[in-house]
């Protein structure tokens, strides 16, 4: 679908302090950093330092309670928990592919500032998925140009940008390959490339070494916290392996609602 194609969701690092004035939840410091993800919860959540604060959030079918959770520019964040802790619910959330019952999302997409995460999609937010999502139909190229082309790209810039990505990722010569005659780490690296194929300020990492062995996992881990150190975005990283949680800059668990520091 649209929001698989255009690859959207997102997260960001490093600068400031968001605490929730009721449940666990922490944000990095590093002075001077530009916030590309706001996400402020709690009903009694109020203004600090002149920073912006709202409301409150919670979803009764993954049972998240009072979440609160700003990461900013360059920075990477880890979420671990057990099954059905709702971490993916979380992921979806954070990135407008579904809607809290209270409390705001805020997302700093290029050139709009900070807006909810269904304007951003695709733009300030890029998603990456367990299980791929890729259009089956499409060849590498056409699966990470196509996000560009939803989000208002050129068909000529578009498929620029996607083949300059996929040599990026190591697949030069793969370009024309339908998803089924990749493997699945080949496939991951698509869709790591649709996700950043429009510069987001944000990326949403579900589970991306879940289907994959653990070399081809070291190396989709490589390339993800490459990609924030080189293009300074934010990386938010839900997975079930403490090695690769521990790889981020940030470390958070989610634990009967509460999100926490590991």
């Amino acid at each position: 679908d649209a929001a698989a194609a255009a690859g959207g969701a997102t997260s960001d690092t490093a600068a400031g302090t968001a605490t929730d004035a009721t449940a666990g939840s922490t944000a990095g410091i590093a002075a001077g950093a530009e916030a590309a993800l706001r996400r402020l919860a709690s009903l009694n959540a109020r203004r600090r330092n002149g920073d912006c604060v709202d409301a409150s959030y919670a979803a009764d079918v993954a049972g998240l309670t009072d979440v609160s959770l700003e990461v900013f520019a360059g920075e990477s964040v880890s979420i671990r928990g057990s099954s059905g802790s709702g971490k993916t619910t979380l992921l979806q959330q954070l990135g407008g592919l579904d809607q809290p019952d209270a409390g705001e999302v805020r997302i700093l997409a290029p050139g709009a500032g900070l807006v909810a995460p269904r304007t951003s999609l695709g733009r300030g937010v890029g998603f990456v998925f367990q299980n791929y999502q890729l259009m089956p139909e499409l060849t590498a190229l056409e699966n990470v140009a196509l996000a560009a082309r939803i989000a208002g790209t050129p068909e000529l810039s578009a498929d620029a940008a996607a083949r300059a990505l996929l040599t990026q990722v190591g697949l030069g010569t793969r370009l024309e390959h339908l998803p089924a005659k990749l493997s699945g780490g080949e496939c991951q690296r698509v869709a790591i490339a649709r996700a950043l194929v429009n510069r987001p300020s944000v990326i949403l990492a579900d589970e991306p070494t879940g289907n994959l062995d653990e070399r081809t996992g070291v190396e989709i881990m490589d390339l993800l916290l490459g990609v924030v150190a080189d293009r300074g975005a934010a990386l938010v990283l839900v997975t079930h392996s403490r090695e690769f949680a521990e790889r981020a800059g940030r470390r958070l668990v989610l634990s009967g609602g509460v999100l926490s520091p590991a």
